[in-house]
């Protein structure tokens, strides 16, 4: 089974190629993967071929140099996140959904040719108001520029997979939380900072009120979600082909909790409560409960409190500061 990640170099892209290339239960049987990203992806251990590629998904050749070696299994996370999104309009547009057009149009322009492609969606496709619990048919009115891109892409990768082109299903992913490494981007980048730099005895900033509540899971989740998509049966999930992820519902102050149960109240004393409009302003229209009752029942799994999430974390990505 040939293995492309378009999007290796983030976060989730990485634990995904690792657990792909430690055969992991439940995954797929690899033979080869390609790692693609704007930055050199790190090659995984790995007894099979691995390439690495640099390759801007927006260029016009990337499409043939990603599918030159005509890879079984597409798992499609590359895209500019929320803030860098509403930031910058034609940067977001022309990532978030021109690349993933033209992927899907070149893979219908290859004979014989039908891969399965795993989209990295996300919550933001729904927008304000909302009902108490949102559900997968609940309709798609996203109230920014990236949940708009991600509304978009869904639509076509159902439309390229009803015509025969290929194989798809989109995974509305929650916010990955606690996220490793140097914050990003995105305008949720905060739930994972105000937990992990406190851990490290480091100052963090809370931008939105303590009671915002809001959706979750941690990377080992979201990496689990991956694999189990890339061998589900997709007859089961029928011409719906995108399902809300589990996850877990908390509040900032239940995170807050968390953090003071694991590692106390000296910890918490370094998170500085910053109001930022810029930010609320994004996050406050996202929605904060779900029913997933379809991804459940088709064996996609996460945590269920926030003290799971946290020691997720602690487990899987903590390193102490020096």
């Amino acid at each position: 089974m040939h293995v492309l990640i378009l999007g290796a170099a983030g976060m989730l892209g990485r634990k995904l190629a690792s657990a792909l290339a430690a055969a992991s239960p439940g995954g797929p049987l690899v033979t080869k993967l390609t790692l693609a990203d704007v930055v050199l992806p790190v090659r995984p251990p790995f007894a099979g071929p691995v390439e690495t590629m640099v390759t801007d998904a927006a260029s016009p050749s990337a499409p043939a140099r990603l599918l030159a070696g005509r890879p079984d299994i597409i798992f499609h996370l590359a895209a500019i996140v929320s803030a860098e999104a509403e930031a910058d309009f034609a940067k977001g547009y022309a990532i978030n959904l021109d690349a993933s057009r033209a992927l899907f149009a070149a893979i219908a322009d290859i004979p014989d040719y039908c891969p399965r492609v795993v989209f990295s969606s996300s919550t933001a496709v729904f927008g304000a108001p909302f009902p108490d619990v949102i559900t997968d048919d609940f309709h798609l009115t996203p109230r920014s520029s990236y949940g708009v891109q991600k509304a978009m892409t869904e639509m076509l990768l159902a439309d390229f997979t009803r015509r025969g082109f290929l194989q798809g299903i989109a995974l509305r992913l929650p916010t990955i939380c606690i996220r490793p490494g140097a914050a990003n981007k995105a305008a949720s980048s905060f739930f994972s900072g105000i937990l992990r730099e406190p851990l490290n005895g480091q100052r963090s900033t809370l931008p939105v009120r303590e009671s915002l509540r809001h959706w979750f899971a941690s990377p080992r989740a979201a990496t689990g979600f991956f694999l189990h998509a890339a061998t589900i049966d997709l007859a089961l999930v029928g011409p719906n082909r995108s399902l809300n992820m589990p996850g877990l519902s908390a509040t900032v102050a239940e995170q807050i909790e968390a953090l003071r149960a694991a590692a106390g109240q000296s910890a918490v004393d370094l998170i500085d409560h910053r109001p930022d409009p810029a930010i609320a302003a994004i996050v406050e229209t996202w929605p904060q409960r779900f029913d997933t009752a379809r991804a459940t029942a088709l064996g996609f799994k996460a945590e269920s409190n926030f003290s799971e999430i946290l020691d997720v974390y602690l487990k899987d990505d903590f390193q102490p500061a020096a």
